[in-house]
């Protein structure tokens, strides 16, 4: 019978702990990188979010002066240019008939 040298006595503890331990690495790993996929569409996202932002601020005066566009969320009232340059005329005259 021969005996076991320290180095084969590691090498099998370490092969033990490797087996023992090799889920919770395969999790910690996936965990990782789920969390990496979801940061990055999270940078996605905002990105994508401050984009339809700046859309919507380049849009909006074209929408209220010509009424493009349907109300969404808010009360539509139909406030076209027209409409915006008769209340301006108006304003302007009953100014001007006050003096």
């Amino acid at each position: 019978m021969t005996t076991r040298s320290a180095s084969s006595s590691s090498a099998i503890l370490l092969i033990v702990i490797l087996v023992l331990t090799f889920p919770l690495w395969i999790g910690i790993g996936a965990g990782l990188f789920g969390l990496i996929i979801g940061l990055m569409g999270a940078a996605f996202g905002i990105m994508a979010g401050v984009f339809g932002a700046l859309v919507g601020l380049i849009a909006l005066p074209f929408k209220l002066l010509f009424g493009w566009g349907h109300g969404g969320w808010f009360p539509h009232f139909h406030l076209n240019g027209f409409l915006v340059a008769i209340i301006i005329v108006l304003i302007v005259l009953l100014l001007k008939k006050k003096r």
